[in-house]
């Protein structure tokens, strides 16, 4: 594995840094040969997952998010640390599709499209308080 297909960086929990989190999972996944549907995917997933955490984990406070993207043996795990209280996203429900979009309220479709851009995630409490949250998406999906 080159050092290329795995990056790590720690950003303070503000909005205007996303865009470091970006390029980092764009850089992996492309050294990685991934697909653009793949990286496509994990950029959107990644993105949705770190800017949860600091619109409604922080709440604005001081905080920093940690974000780890590397190839695994199929795809790409990226896990995302922080220190916010602990919440599982799991726990959402997903949102009624069925309500039309103008309809809805804003907000509310994060969580679900980390879902759709992922195949798989999982929360775990992060030990002495926050949050560990691992998203994996495999290269090439099987239809």
């Amino acid at each position: 594995m080159t050092t290329a297909e795995r990056r790590a960086l720690r950003i303070p929990a503000t909005l205007d840094r996303i865009v470091e989190v970006r390029a980092a999972v764009r850089e992996v996944a492309e050294a990685c040969d991934a697909p653009i549907e793949c990286e496509d995917d994990l950029v959107q997933a990644v993105d949705e997952a770190v800017t949860n955490v600091i619109v409604h984990g922080y709440h604005g406070a001081d905080g920093w998010v940690d974000i780890a993207a590397e190839r695994s043996a199929d795809g790409i795990v990226i896990t995302i640390e922080d220190t916010a209280p602990t919440f599982d996203p799991l726990s959402v429900d997903p949102p009624d599709l069925e309500i039309p979009p103008a309809r809805r309220t804003p907000g509310g479709m994060g969580v679900h499209l980390m879902r759709q851009a992922a195949d798989t995630i999982s929360h775990r409490p992060r030990p002495g308080g926050g949050n560990i949250l691992t998203i994996r998406r495999r290269l090439h999906r099987t239809t």
